[in-house]
């Protein structure tokens, strides 16, 4: 017997129930329906120190990620995702990027680089993407034009790069403020069903 998929959302949205929170939602249910075991984390609820830059985890070769001598929820993140087989990474557009917790969960991710002092650049510790990753990001302004002066999708990009994972779908919201309480479109909600179950694909 196959044993299910594990797909973990991680949500950079400051605000639970938002857009990003309702797309994930709506990907995490389409996924279960399929079989996967679903598990969501909120940025938002884990208390993440800022990267010093001092490189330490970087220094040992071969671990799945290097050791952080900051002492906060890092390491109960990195066991989440573990866990999982599929990623689905989320965060609306502030100023043009992706929120600051998502900007400080990402720039913790430079653990599961190998970069050794006198090195002239970071090695990936997992080179090979065996993992999925379907990225979700919204804007206030139309999704073309914040595709095009933002850099949103890159940076999450880069993170599904980091854990091992290889993006395979990504939705954009548009418009996601012309309300104080918007609802998803129900195109919107198609796509999001539509890439919950390629999360899990044929695993």
């Amino acid at each position: 017997m196959t044993s299910p998929v594990h797909i973990l959302a991680i949500v950079g949205s400051y605000r639970k129930g938002g857009t990003i929170d309702m797309v994930v939602d709506e990907m995490l249910a389409s996924a279960k329906e399929a079989g996967a075991q679903t598990r969501k984390l909120y940025l938002i609820d884990k208390h993440l120190l800022f990267c010093i830059n001092c490189r330490s985890c970087t220094q040992r070769e071969g671990l799945r990620h290097g050791a952080c001598v900051l002492d906060d929820d890092m390491e109960s993140v990195f066991k989440e995702l573990d866990w999982a087989d599929a990623l689905i990474l989320g965060s609306p557009m502030n100023a043009g990027t992706v929120t600051a917790v998502m900007k400080v969960f990402l720039e913790r991710l430079v653990s599961t680089a190998y970069w050794p002092w006198g090195a002239p650049a970071p090695k990936n510790r997992s080179p090979k993407k065996t993992k999925r990753a379907v990225l979700v990001a919204s804007s206030a302004a139309p999704a073309f034009l914040a595709k095009f002066t933002g850099d949103v999708t890159r940076a999450l990009k880069s993170a599904a790069g980091m854990l091992g994972a290889r993006t395979i779908g990504i939705l954009f919201v548009g418009l996601a403020a012309r309300q104080q309480h918007q609802e998803l479109s129900a195109r919107v909600r198609k796509k999001a069903r539509f890439f919950g179950k390629k999360l899990v694909g044929d695993h």
